[in-house]
């Protein structure tokens, strides 16, 4: 037997009433000929274009301007003679649509009333007026469904879970003005972000998402499997390596707005499948990145607000202008833990402090991690307005360029907005030796049982060799910048997040 025919579908009886009601309704308009899907339907201008052409149109007034307007029914109220709907367009633009018995006849009116539910989509015909209450509608001649809904929208009075939210995306977008707003805003930041750069002399490129090896960050990869060159493959974690290849190759200035694929736990701000914008400088430096991504997220606060002050979704003002604040990782750590902590501190040392604040310790963890992982304990959730915490260390830092005075440091900054990390940056490694021990160190560390840990490749070593000027480069979360923009979570900043399949 196959997997198909254990499969149980339920049967027009096992139907929610609602349901039932609707699916009778499509088989009742076939039978009467109307098609309840049809190819097309009139439609001759946007609610938006009509809300602007007569915004200043009198009350009780008449135009002679007959118009096909399209929109989904929120609203129904069904009388003896007249009736009301009101049509809203995927914008949030409603108007309200009118349904005379003298205009239309008592068969058109009828079938309006016992056809058309909260939900459908409809094509309304008639003259652009002015009820006597003011209201800018569409005096019906006529109406065709353009799409029946089978499910009704749901209860205004009730409103949906996050998680319900979340799954069902497709009805956020109708019955929630604020998921329309965050679906128009991620493209008008990456519209802001693209013109940044372009001011900036940059060029936009793409990597591969498949690639042979991890790399470019300490991650644990999602494997997948090609047939055609029969080897594994890796879902990119980050593409730093081989922007890295453009610079060396003359592109001096690159960047690109992608997505990464990480293996590793999802909360309010971090997701498997995130937006990712890097880029890569040549003769910069990790100050350099700084100011970069300063301009990068005040550019984009301006593009949705106007300002540098972002309102929240929960009225919270946050000021993004001005120079932001800069603090020592170490520092930080120290004034968190009232311990004097430097990179030179311990392994053992830190093991100890991070016992006394009562953190749990994982084995595989070197010296940099666990002070990094102390860091966060202590400090983070302190940061709320922007600040650059500067000076990693070196050995969670393969890729980074030691820092130029203070041993045990690299010249990386993470950048921290509301508590969680926004981006980070580097003064980046050129040395081909120096960084074929890093790698080295790396797979060592995986051999070992660290999944995070980078490989050594072969072919960025090579392009190394060939001579790979000064740089900087910097890494910023497209999600976690919406984020910062709105004070929402991870999930209600990207449209569609990975979410379990729903069980019965």
């Amino acid at each position: 037997m196959s997997n198909d025919q254990n499969i149980s579908l339920p049967t027009e009886d096992d139907l929610p009433e609602q349901l039932r009601i609707r699916r009778e309704k499509r088989a009742g308009l076939i039978e009467r000929g109307v098609e309840p899907y049809p190819v097309a339907v009139a439609r001759t201008a946007s609610l938006s274009e009509i809300r602007t052409k007569y915004k200043d149109l009198e009350t009780d007034s008449v135009t002679g301007d007959i118009q096909s307007l399209t929109g989904r029914i929120i609203f129904k109220r069904d009388t003896g003679k007249l009736c009301f709907a009101t049509l809203r367009e995927g914008d949030g633009t409603e108007l309200q649509a009118m349904f005379s018995l003298d205009k239309v006849g008592p068969e058109v009116l009828n079938n309006w009333k016992s056809d058309i539910d909260l939900g459908d989509i409809v094509s309304v015909t008639g003259e652009i007026i002015t009820s006597k209450r003011g209201e800018l509608s569409v005096l019906a001649n006529s109406f065709a469904l353009a799409a029946k809904s089978l499910r009704p929208l749901p209860n205004d009075h009730k409103p949906m879970s996050e998680e319900t939210r979340v799954r069902m995306r497709y009805v956020d977008l109708i019955v929630r003005p604020e998921a329309r707003a965050n679906a128009r805003l991620r493209p008008a930041v990456v519209r802001s972000l693209r013109e940044t750069f372009n001011v900036q002399e940059f060029i936009e490129v793409e990597t591969p998402m498949l690639q042979v090896m991890h790399g470019g960050a300490t991650a644990r990869p999602f494997k997948s499997f090609s047939n055609a060159y029969d080897m594994d493959l890796y879902l990119r974690i980050a593409p730093e390596l081989f922007l890295k290849r453009c610079v060396t190759g003359g592109l001096e200035r690159v960047f690109e707005i992608n997505r990464n694929f990480r293996n590793e736990g999802a909360d309010s701000s971090h997701s498997p499948e995130f937006a990712m914008i890097e880029s890569y400088q040549a003769y910069g430096d990790w100050r350099t990145m700084a100011d970069l991504t300063r301009a990068l997220v005040q550019n984009a606060a301006l593009a949705i607000s106007g300002s540098h002050v972002v309102t929240h979704h929960d009225g919270r003002n946050a000021d993004l202008g001005g120079v932001w604040k800069e603090i020592s990782l170490y520092d930080a750590i120290s004034k968190g833990t009232r311990e004097t902590v430097t990179a030179l501190t311990s392994l053992e040392e830190l093991k100890k402090i991070a016992t006394k604040l009562g953190m749990k310790i994982d084995p595989k963890w070197i010296t940099g991690k666990l002070a990094e992982e102390i860091f966060e304990h202590v400090a983070k959730d302190q940061l709320i307005e922007p600040t650059f915490v500067m000076g990693f260390p070196v050995d969670t830092s393969p890729l980074v360029r030691a820092h130029r005075e203070l041993p045990g440091v690299a010249e990386k900054w993470d950048l921290y907005v509301d508590g969680f990390e926004l981006a980070t940056g580097y003064s980046e490694l050129i040395d081909p030796v120096i960084q074929r021990e890093r790698l080295v160190e790396q797979a060592t560390l995986g051999a070992k049982g660290d999944l995070e840990a980078m490989q050594v490749d072969e072919d960025f070593l090579r392009a190394m060799e060939f001579g790979m000027p000064p740089m900087g480069g910097m890494g910023m979360g497209v999600d976690r910048l919406l984020m910062a923009l709105t004070g929402l979570g991870i999930r209600e900043t990207i449209l569609f997040p990975l979410v379990k399949p729903e069980t019965e």
